[in-house]
């Protein structure tokens, strides 16, 4: 069974999520903060979509990882590179507990997954699903360079989401 790998950041350690980073989802997962990610969800629902990003580190190589503060150790969030059956890209997605918000976390865990991507997994293009009402979302893959892409597919048909095209040329080691 492959577990995430750990990578390593300025402030952050990337690794692989615990129960505990679970119990920490939770509560962010059945508020507003995640009404962008097909939230808010219940226990159960949580349950499945974090062990389905988790899972992906067995069954497809990528995944998601507990996203923690080098300095203290606290539970930042969780960055993911996936692509569950039903995505017809692989993405780079994340969620930040809202007390984690606005100091660059997310960004710099980011820019590490992405060189994870780039580099290791031998990826040339990742995309974001998006949300249009999501601006902190579209602010964050711009600043990562990615670029709307009006000619990609949606993960679901019905969304009317902005799909983000990060490609190497975009990457920041």
């Amino acid at each position: 069974m492959m577990l995430a790998p750990t990578l390593t950041t300025a402030r952050l350690i990337l690794r692989a999520n615990t129960m505990a980073d679970f119990d920490a989802m939770v509560p962010v997962m059945a508020s507003d903060h995640v009404r962008y990610m097909g939230g808010p969800m219940d226990r159960e629902a949580a349950w499945k979509t974090f062990c389905s990003e988790i899972a992906q580190w067995s069954l497809l190589g990528h995944g998601a990882w507990a996203i923690e503060l080098r300095e203290t150790g606290a539970f930042l969030g969780q960055i993911s590179i996936i692509k569950p059956p039903h995505f017809p890209e692989t993405e780079i997605g994340w969620v930040i507990l809202p007390d984690a918000q606005g100091k660059g976390y997310v960004s710099e865990a980011a820019r590490a997954a992405l060189d994870f991507a780039f580099g290791k997994l031998g990826l040339k293009t990742l995309v974001s699903y998006i949300e249009r009402e999501n601006t902190r979302s579209i602010a964050l893959a711009e600043r990562l360079g990615a670029v709307p892409d009006p000619s990609a597919t949606p993960a679901y048909p019905e969304d009317d989401d902005i799909i983000y095209r990060h490609s190497t040329a975009g990457a920041i080691s």
